[in-house]
């Protein structure tokens, strides 16, 4: 029986293998964008970490209240970490890490590589040992031994696998250090890293003086915490907690008692925190489009049952049951699901291959994405599920028909399909309704997309290129020697043809890390924070950034000058409301810290130092080379310290960026050659760069509402069309009756019409309750926007009028004596 009923399906799909086709293509479509979206989620949202029990691993920071400033990422000053680890009663081990950027040569060309600091508790922490030999120990992170372990990925393409890589002597920044051991293929750490900054190695933390003395007051580690068995992360909240109120209690009082909140966060939510909305929303935009083909395929397979059913009710004339009338066309149906759902796999495996470079930098494990055995489960279960759900209502249709009726002579034509045609109706509704979601939640990702890039940055972005550069600890561990370097390249610099202005800075603008510095102003009796910025050179001029008041710094601002700073306009206005800041005071710190006044010589525009989309942050530059006489001893105990050992430069010309950027290396290269070069893009690209996650939700999103619109109005097209032929005998009885052609056209259009305002009014009251869930992902842009609404709707109507033109037409044209001859 089984056999049978196949060897009839595959008969009928060959006997009319055009809307076969269009079925297998709608189906691969939707099931291949279903599934390639899946398989980021679930590589990035769904798979546990790769660590022994990841749901214990929690991450422990520092929010700051109080000090006119927030921080995104909470993160804790080195010393805080021994004393977190000391104090904590719900923790059975703890550790920090810190990112770090290392030129990492002794093998092949030098090169910039990303790697984090990380004490020797951390592997045991995570429950993951190294593939090949071992990790460090903790006398080797006590006694800051130079060693180091690799990433599998970098054992594999800078040390091409060598297994006996273990013993191997690396230099980082020009310091010998010896290979200890090798990571597995699947590890990596920190997971919320990114692409970009994915760590290639990992060396010992071993603080340093200047960690823990300057350190007390930056909150640049991360923590990591493994919580001790059945106890929760809010047990875990309230400890940490009480070890911050005691740590409250350290601060000194000029510091204004900033109030120090606990941040306890398990660290599978933190991982997927900032990119979690954005998958949930891609997730459900393409179920939408899935639906819509789920849609399209009904209505194809009910035309379908309908065209066929004169062969339907031959069958059952001749003792077939409508039991095995619906089990032969579900069968028939899961033929084409199957078929569909390989091809979409193909698709998502072609989309995979060529869109994994398109992916933010910020989402991360993109290692993790791809078509594995759960991916293809996920796959087949959908296009099994498919196929039942959309042949059921064609399978149930043709065993209903009536033997009489589809028997008699022109049955083709008859009224019979009152039901099926309201059917049909409804899915096209169903389609619009859905379709027009997706393209209203597009429009508002685009709006806020254009809103972002409207913003102003306070920068010029023109005919500017930016690079950045790290000199090595090991060659410049002196003072008067990095001064020589700096020197020496901006002096080059400005040299070399067509350029106006050239600078360095330690933070760039629009893509700057998050970094704060306590400061303190002349008579106020509190501490404040400030984005801080190291400066040398004409870095506003080639920056592009406006002066409002006084003036930049020049050559006259030596480090044996009066100390001065710059201040942008919030800080001014923070500090000093309505009043001019030429001329005031501050110094970094807190307010009875034994440090030198800094005079404020300049005022600027506002300059977003990250995201467009975040709020301006009060800031302070200074000339670089008055660091250390502003910081004093205090802060910066060790003399045998440096500063300004690498920066960003920051580059004008006439010229275009990219034909600069020979010169740029060339120049470097004639003064260290083999300092290596990184980031070395246009401003206006590194801006972009820092936008690509807003970008990436606009385009993928508004792709998908591309797509399902297109589906849309191909399936409402299809019943038009469809209604149209099966009531020839109508239109052509209206004509031979002296109907005219214009009124005949206007039938059809004016059912489309109300099939349109149907489904968009539908899809208009759906937006209303669905675009709230995109309002985290959107800039200055109202999810309930009533012009967006409004636009998506007339378009999508438009769109609707459209596709019934040609049906409406041909209606139009009928010969009656013809078509009733035929029927």
């Amino acid at each position: 029986m089984f056999s049978q009923g196949l060897r009839y399906s595959l008969r009928s799909i060959r006997k009319t293998p055009g809307p076969a086709s269009v079925v297998v293509a709608m189906l691969a479509l939707g099931i291949g964008a279903t599934t390639a979206i899946f398989s980021i989620v679930e590589g990035v949202l769904l798979r546990p970490l790769p660590f022994v029990e990841p749901e214990q691993l929690i991450k422990i920071g520092d929010m700051l209240e109080g000090t006119g400033i927030g921080m995104a990422s909470p993160g804790v000053p080195a010393p805080e970490i021994a004393r977190y680890t000391r104090e904590m009663r719900t923790l059975e081990g703890t550790g920090g890490y810190q990112w770090q950027s290392l030129e990492l040569s002794g093998i092949g060309e030098p090169a910039k590589i990303t790697a984090y600091r990380i004490s020797a508790s951390m592997f045991p922490l995570l429950g993951v040992a190294p593939m090949i030999g071992r990790a460090f120990t903790q006398q080797e992170d006590e006694g800051r031994a130079q060693v180091a372990v690799l990433s599998y990925g970098t054992w594999r393409t800078r040390f091409q696998g060598d297994s006996n890589v273990v013993g191997t002597k690396i230099l980082l920044d020009r310091a010998p250090y010896v290979i200890v051991g090798v990571m597995p293929r699947t590890f990596e750490f920190p997971v919320n890293a990114g692409e970009a900054n994915r760590s290639e190695l990992w060396v010992p933390i071993s603080f340093t003086q200047d960690d823990l003395t300057r350190g007390t007051f930056r909150w640049n580690f991360r923590m990591l915490g493994r919580l001790k068995p059945g106890v929760s992360p809010m047990q875990a909240q309230q400890d940490a907690q009480r070890v911050a109120a005691g740590i409250m209690k350290d601060f000194p009082a000029g510091m204004g008692h900033p109030q120090i909140r606990s941040v306890v966060q398990r660290l599978d939510e933190d991982t997927v925190a900032r990119v979690q909305p954005m998958l949930r929303a891609l997730f459900l935009a393409v179920v939408v489009v899935l639906l819509i083909a789920c849609a399209n395929l009904a209505g194809v397979l009910l035309v379908r049952v309908i065209r066929r059913r004169r062969e339907t009710a031959v069958r059952l004339a001749l003792g077939a049951s409508r039991r095995i009338v619906i089990t032969q066309s579900l069968m028939e149906t899961m033929l084409l699901s199957a078929a569909g759902g390989v091809l979409g796999m193909g698709l998502a495996w072609m989309g995979l291959r060529l869109g994994r470079s398109l992916l933010p930098e910020s989402l991360p494990r993109t290692s993790e994405i791809g078509l594995d055995w759960r991916v293809g489960g996920f796959a087949m279960l959908l296009a099994v599920t498919t196929g039942v759900l959309c042949g059921l209502a064609p399978a149930f249709a043709a065993s209903r028909v009536q033997m009489s009726e589809g028997l008699r002579e022109g049955g083709r034509s008859g009224t019979s399909g009152t039901g099926h045609a309201r059917l049909r109706s409804v899915l096209v509704v169903m389609e619009l309704a859905v379709a027009l979601v997706l393209l209203t939640s597009a429009g508002l990702l685009l709006r806020s997309f254009a809103n972002l890039r409207a913003v102003d940055l306070g920068i010029r972005t023109d005919h500017v290129l930016t690079a950045g550069y790290d000199l090595p600890g090991q060659q410049y561990s002196r003072q008067p020697a990095v001064d020589v370097f700096n020197n020496e390249l901006l002096t080059r610099l400005r040299a070399l043809p067509g350029v106006e202005a050239v600078g360095t800075t330690t933070e760039l603008p629009a893509v700057g890390s998050r970094n704060f510095q306590m400061y303190a102003p002349e008579g106020v009796n509190e501490g404040k924070m400030a984005w801080p910025s190291l400066v040398m050179g004409d870095y506003f001029e080639a920056a592009g950034i406006r002066l409002l008041r006084g003036r930049f710094f020049t050559n006259a601002d030596r480090a044996d000058s009066p100390l001065v700073v710059i201040v942008n306009r919030k800080l001014a206005e923070q500090v000093w409301p309505g009043q001019d800041p030429i001329g005031k005071r501050v110094h970094l710190g807190a307010p009875e810290s034994p440090l030198p006044w800094l005079r404020v010589i300049g005022e600027i525009a506002d300059v977003k130092q990250g995201s467009a989309d975040e709020d301006t942050l009060p800031q302070l530059y200074q000339p670089a080379v008055q660091i250390r006489a502003s910081v004093g001893s205090f802060a910066d105990p060790d003399p045998d310290s440096v500063t300004l050992a690498g920066g960003r430069i920051v580059m004008r010309g006439r010229l275009e960026p990219k034909e600069m950027v020979n010169s740029v290396r060339a120049t470097v290269h004639a003064i260290d050659p083999l300092l290596p070069l990184t980031r070395v893009e246009s401003m206006q690209d590194a801006v972009e760069g820092g936008q690509a996650s807003q970008r990436f939700d606009a385009v993928l999103i508004s792709l998908f509402a591309c797509v399902a619109v297109l589906l849309a109005v191909i399936g409402c097209y299809s019943v038009i069309a469809a209604a149209v032929a099966l009531r020839t005998q109508e239109m052509a009885i209206r004509l031979a009756l002296g109907a005219q052609r214009s009124s005949v056209a206007e039938l059809v259009l004016a059912w489309s019409v109300r099939l349109g305002l149907v489904g968009c009014g539908l899809g208009v009251l759906v937006s209303l309750c669905t675009t709230r869930l995109l309002r985290s992902l959107l800039f200055r842009v109202d999810p309930m926007d009533a012009l967006n609404i409004a636009g998506s709707g007339l378009l999508l109507l438009a769109m609707v009028i459209g596709a019934a033109i040609v049906p409406a037409l041909r209606a139009a044209r009928l010969d009656p004596l013809q078509a009733l001859h035929v029927e």
